[in-house]
């Protein structure tokens, strides 16, 4: 009887082959059993002292209530879509990132919703609008914003009082210059500026129904008040002085209305 070679080396091949499966299995799960942990956590807010509205300590005490802050857990536990989610559900998260490096990291990018008016209206209400003028919770920020004040609902907030306060803030003159936006019960729009004692009305906002044409229509209304008003100002203000009127109308297109101050 003739010794078959290649079938005893097949034999052996497979029986090898074998082997070194089952010692592969028990060391993959030994790797698995010695997963690393997290050992650092890595908070990384953009515009953290600019905007003000959130600051590691808080995103950490938020993970730790949820019993999810990824320090001394597992890696292969760690679930980063479970940590975006969550801080994505703050009101002042714009947007988030987390993700796992092989040194045992875990990173948190956060970026913040930008406030970009506040709202003191005459029901009581009080919060901000951001720039994608969505409603933000008042809170502890106390940044330097443009104040609108008076009949104030929320809708008219974010569709007409936003646009209003976007056109001022697009200005480096009249940022500086505008404090406050007041709102009269027939929605007429007054502004308080910073220099001069002297409150100016710009009429009452144009409307439309077609949510696309709003901006732009509001935009066009407000700033050709304001280039007119700054005309007043170099060649009216600079002559008779900041201090001359009280009440200074630039609702009408060919004529500028002004009420003096009343004299002591």
């Amino acid at each position: 009887m003739r010794f078959n070679w290649k079938k005893t080396l097949l034999i052996t091949l497979d029986v090898a082959l074998g082997a070194y499966i089952v010692v592969a299995f028990a060391s993959f799960n030994k790797l698995k059993e010695e997963a690393p942990v997290c050992k650092k956590v890595s908070i990384d807010i953009q515009d953290e002292t600019t905007n003000g509205f959130i600051t590691a300590a808080e995103i950490k005490a938020r993970l730790q209530k949820g019993n999810i802050y990824p320090l001394n857990k597992r890696m292969r536990d760690i679930n980063a879509r479970t940590i975006e989610e969550t801080l994505g559900q703050s009101p002042f998260v714009k947007t988030t990132q987390c993700y796992k490096t092989q040194d045992g990291t875990v990173h948190i990018y956060l970026t913040q919703r930008m406030p970009t008016l506040r709202i003191k209206a005459a029901n009581g209400e009080d919060y901000y609008l951001d720039d994608d003028n969505r409603i933000m919770p008042n809170s502890h920020y106390t940044s330097d914003l443009i104040i609108a004040t008076g009949h104030i609902n929320k809708w008219f907030a974010r569709n007409y009082v936003a646009h209003v306060g976007s056109t001022l803030m697009a200005s480096d003159f009249w940022k500086n210059q505008i404090v406050q936006i007041n709102v009269l019960p027939d929605y007429g729009i007054e502004l308080v500026p910073r220099v001069g004692n002297h409150i100016i009305y710009i009429g009452q906002l144009p409307q439309t129904s077609y949510v696309n044409d709003r901006k732009k229509l509001v935009t066009d209304y407000v700033n050709t008040k304001l280039d007119r008003l700054q005309k007043f100002y170099k060649y009216g203000l600079a002559q008779a002085g900041w201090n001359k009127y009280s009440y200074i109308n630039v609702e009408f297109d060919n004529q500028i209305i002004c009420k003096k101050q009343k004299l002591n």
